[in-house]
């Protein structure tokens, strides 16, 4: 039996498997298409460049995530070039207008050879019998200590068991396409059906040219096109110079039933759209071309029936975040991230998340024969069990947020629901940590004590500062998308002043729990008068 079983090569999948192999655990990835990836999607160049008819950037300044791993794997990344021009046709017939000094890209930066070395570089980070192509996820059975994956290989039907399973898939896809048994909550099933699949119902062109005509007329490669004729709506420049490599690339703006319709004749209106907007009657030496709304692994029913926007988001919903089936299944996946949902760095954020409550799983149940901590000194193992007890606490904070607002949506209450919902299950939470607290043993006799605060005090506070910040951005993830409160304005979408309050009441029980942290710690020195040490 696997110990974990990943369903799905893309960005998530592959960052989780690494992650999880340097830990030393056993883990599968089973990839349904015939290549990894996902919609990571890189036309291959002989000279080293690569057209990206997936995702193609990443920001610095905002993704620190997928930013660290491009680091970290030695990937050769540089800047979008946004320097230039821009171009927008407004009228069909009309040349495009001129608009100097604006920049689109933010700083944003692509890699050198597509985003495809990205996820050739995961892959050489595992080892090669990991991987598992056209294994097509159908159905997945709760057996109470693991869990059963039943898969379409093209062959003999093929069922895997694992003590643990990760979906890193659009939720969209997997409730589409997997049977579960037993089925999943009905709040889960809707908070899937919400989460839109990235890019799914879209589709992408990269135009290769013998030179970049545009930079020469001091255009940076950036134009829309917004008359009821357009094909492109978005163009950017796709050029990657070190490997001689001239491009253009576009977003269509087409939707999928026109895509369709158009058939063969499409690439003829896409040459034709970029001679408009330019102004040039160059013939690209090669079109590539990839239809998102045709990928049956990617866009769902339900994607191609809203097809309009992109899927990204700031965050998802926070029930796609929670663990099931007692621990053992984990949905993954950009779309469920807590930030940048649908971005590379949305993928990078899932994979991290699982990672993390799979490894204070593992300490807890590591606690009852200490074989995480035995090796520590007495503080710090003491202090490990509690940062690795408050990792874990999450979801269940969450969950009392959520009970604590039904009961209040149900008593008919209706002031400061949020607020009042909040406060009680971080306030629980404090309580059972010092609790615990209470039972763990540490030495105190040389910690250092300056001005009444023992120098561990901080260290047990610095565990709740990513707890604090999860709790909060799945409280407004969660608040939006509830139907319970749409009825409550200020409850549905909380305002700035109102996040102000209930981080204010937090703060002020977050003080309560370091005062009594810190006098439990002091209370278990030896003797009651020790001189204190000044740090």
């Amino acid at each position: 039996m696997l110990d974990v079983a990943i369903i799905g090569g893309g960005l998530c999948g592959l960052a989780l498997a690494r992650k999880l192999h340097l830990r030393g655990r056993e883990v599968a990835i089973f990839e349904a298409r015939d290549r990894l990836g996902g919609r990571i999607l890189t036309v291959a160049r002989g000279d080293g460049g690569g057209l990206d008819l997936g995702p193609t950037w990443f920001w610095p300044n905002t993704q620190p995530l997928i930013t660290h791993l491009v680091k970290e794997l030695g990937l050769r990344d540089f800047a979008q070039h946004d320097e230039g021009i821009v171009l927008h046709l407004r009228e069909a017939e009309k040349s495009a207008e001129r608009i100097a000094d604006k920049r689109l890209y933010d700083d944003a930066r692509r890699l050198h050879g597509g985003m495809a070395t990205l996820i050739e570089a995961l892959v050489a980070a595992v080892p090669a019998n990991v991987v598992h192509l056209g294994h097509e996820l159908a159905g997945l059975r709760d057996c109470g200590d693991h869990v059963a994956l039943a898969f379409k290989t093209g062959e003999e039907p093929l069922e895997i068991t694992a003590s643990r399973a990760v979906l890193a898939l659009p939720p969209r896809m997997l409730r589409e396409t997997v049977s579960f048994t037993p089925p999943l909550d009905e709040a889960t099933d809707q908070a899937m059906l919400g989460a839109e699949t990235w890019m799914a119902a879209q589709a992408k062109v990269a135009l290769e040219y013998r030179d970049a005509f545009w930079r020469e007329q001091d255009l940076s490669g950036s134009a829309f096109v917004t008359h009821e004729q357009a094909v492109i709506g978005e163009i950017f420049d796709a050029c990657d110079l070190a490997a001689g490599l001239h491009a253009l690339g576009g977003f269509l703006a087409l939707d999928a039933d026109l895509r369709e319709a158009f058939g063969v004749g499409l690439p003829v209106l896409l040459e034709s759209q970029i001679c408009n907007v330019f102004g040039r009657n160059i013939e690209p030496m090669h079109i590539h071309y990839q239809d998102w709304a045709k990928e049956r692994l990617t866009c769902s029913a339900a994607d191609r029936a809203q097809h309009h926007g992109d899927g990204s988001g700031d965050m998802a919903n926070p029930l796609l975040r929670r663990v099931l089936w007692d621990k053992k299944l984990y949905l993954g996946g950009s779309e469920t991230a807590a930030r940048n949902a649908g971005y590379l760095e949305g993928a990078v954020d899932a994979a991290r998340r699982i990672d993390r409550a799979m490894a204070a799983l593992d300490a807890k149940k590591g606690q009852t024969d200490d074989a995480p901590f035995g090796a520590l000194p007495l503080n710090e193992a003491s202090l490990a069990r509690f940062s690795a007890w408050v990792d874990a606490r999450s979801d269940d904070v969450f969950e009392n947020y959520r009970r604590r607002l039904n009961r209040a949506l149900a008593s008919q209450e209706r002031d400061n629901l949020t607020q009042v919902a909040v406060l009680g299950a971080m306030e629980e939470v404090f309580e059972q940590a010092l609790r615990l607290l209470e039972t763990l043993h540490f030495d105190m006799d040389d910690v250092a004590v300056e001005r009444g605060r023992a120098s561990l005090t901080p260290r047990i506070q610095k565990p709740f500062g990513e707890l604090m910040q999860s709790i909060m951005d799945d409280v407004v993830a969660f608040n939006q998308t509830s139907c319970a409160l749409s009825n409550f304005p200020d409850e549905h979408k909380l305002s700035k002043d109102y996040m102000q309050v209930i981080m204010q009441d937090i703060a002020a029980a977050w003080r309560e729990f370091s005062l009594s942290a810190n006098a439990l710690l002091l209370a278990k020195r030896r003797g009651p008068h020790r001189q204190e040490k000044i740090g």
